[in-house]
């Protein structure tokens, strides 16, 4: 079992900036330069190839022994599938609906929600793995924070795959026009308003920019660097942009804690992907070795209950709900709590509401859920993330600091990443806000949501 949460990234990202590549440009010989960076491309290559095989002998390994488990029961498979023959008339019920007349279909919102949930999920984990050239980049990218080819598994290639996939968009409008302006010595005031308007088209944002230029512009002041070294430098800047945020966080990892309870409270506004984040959170937890509850708080959307429940079926997690509408939201956080104390689960995820029309009353909302933790659950480890659309860039910033004025939110979780030119948000995010985002989204699918890495995220957006 593959713990997520546990991976080892943030030590190797500490140790990236300590041998930048302006360093090795000191010596004024440069043909040893070339040479190396040429080995290093040259180990890269092989260290990528080891990791293939290791893949593949671990899979092989795996359908042999499933085939030899399979191959020494019959028995109990045929007496098995009989009952299962007789139970599938029940499936007709659910057919049976479809006698109903159209125009009741269509209205039928609840059914639509359904069926859009259950359909995102399958596409990535079809996909074959294959040795091209995005599966060298995302192991170049695993071998630089300090992985061994024999640790790499499967899902951690695919999902770097779909980051840079992801992050597309972003990365086209950026990277050759950042090498063609840097790569010219130190900046004219041509050129820093080029790349001004560069980073606030990909939504970085003003602060963050400003920040930007002038740390680039003090780097080639002081040496004349060419456009991939000067590349690798602005990296480290974006890096330290966003990791500054969590030099204040008490759990930098945010990986949930064995034997408490763990409490995520989950806000932002309707339409952000809110719910869907849940479901993918609770699938990630149970992968990852956490058990998990889920908590259907947004009691006032309609039939956002029956969307959670729909994402808790396809993840294989339980959740506490109230059937009636318009119920207490803090009346089922407290039945969520007294459910995970029972069962002695490690997280409860909780899902409230993201309305912004009344912040007053979100405000109260918010306030008297933090209430019934801290009286029903005084040593639980709480968290207030709140999920943001990558795709709304300034307009969801904006949303961002009236939820941050609103809840004590300690994290964000950025979705949408795969559908937007924008993904300059993030550093907006850490610069204006100084929230540390802990989770990132890059496709519909169940398995498209991970753990946020600055070091796989930089790489993924200049990596031309």
């Amino acid at each position: 079992m593959f713990n997520w949460f546990r991976r080892k990234i943030s030590q190797p990202e500490q140790e990236q900036p300590a041998t930048p590549a302006p360093e090795t440009t000191s010596p004024p010989t440069s043909e040893p330069e070339t040479v190396t960076e040429e080995k290093t491309q040259e180990d890269y290559l092989t260290w990528a190839k080891t990791a293939y095989k290791n893949i593949q002998q671990r899979k092989d390994e795996s359908q042999t022994t499933e085939a030899v488990e399979t191959s020494e029961v019959p028995s109990e498979t045929v007496t098995e599938s009989q009952p299962v023959t007789e139970e599938e008339p029940v499936t007709p019920t659910e057919t049976s609906s479809e006698d109903v007349p159209v125009w009741m279909q269509k209205s039928d919102r609840l059914e639509v929600l359904k069926e859009t949930a259950i359909e995102t999920a399958p596409p990535p984990e079809e996909t074959p793995l294959t040795f091209d050239e995005e599966f060298v980049w995302s192991a170049k990218v695993l071998a630089a924070q300090g992985r061994a080819p024999e640790d790499i598994s499967e899902d951690e290639i695919n999902w770097l795959k779909r980051l840079r996939q992801g992050l597309g968009k972003t990365r086209r409008g950026l990277v050759n026009q950042l090498k063609s302006i840097v790569g010219q010595g130190p900046l004219n005031q041509d050129a820093v308003m080029s790349i001004e308007a560069l980073l606030l088209q990909a939504d970085v944002g003003v602060e963050a920019t400003d920040h930007i230029i002038s740390t680039l512009q003090k780097k080639l002041l002081e040496e004349s660097l060419p456009s991939e070294q000067a590349i690798e430098y602005l990296k480290g800047i974006l890096r330290d942009i966003l990791d500054r945020p969590l030099q204040q966080v008490k759990n930098p990892g945010f990986a949930p804690e064995k034997d408490t309870l763990n409490i995520w409270l989950l806000t932002g506004v309707n339409g952000a992907g809110k719910t869907t984040t849940i479901g993918k959170l609770a699938h990630l937890s149970q992968q990852s070795g956490y058990s998990c509850i889920i908590a259907a708080a947004d009691t006032f959307r309609a039939a956002a209950v029956e969307q959670v429940k729909v994402w808790g079926a396809r993840s294989n997690t339980p959740v506490i709900a109230n059937p009636g509408k318009n119920t207490d939201p803090a009346a089922v956080v407290f039945d969520g709590i007294a459910a995970a104390q029972a069962r002695q689960v490690d997280l409860l995820l909780v899902d409230t509401a993201g309305r912004l029309q009344n912040k007053k009353n979100l405000m109260e909302e918010l306030a008297k859920i933090r209430r019934i933790i801290d009286k029903k659950a005084p040593d639980a480890q709480v968290e207030s993330l709140l999920v943001l659309d990558a795709t709304l860039g300034q307009n969801g910033l904006r949303q961002a600091e009236v939820f941050s004025q609103s809840a004590n939110l300690s994290g964000v979780v950025l979705t949408k990443l795969d559908g937007t030119a924008k993904g300059g948000v993030a550093l907006a995010v850490a610069q204006q806000l100084n929230l540390p985002i802990r989770f990132i989204g890059a496709g519909e699918g169940i398995e498209d949501l991970r753990p946020f890495s600055s070091y796989e995220f930089v790489e993924a957006l200049l990596n031309g």
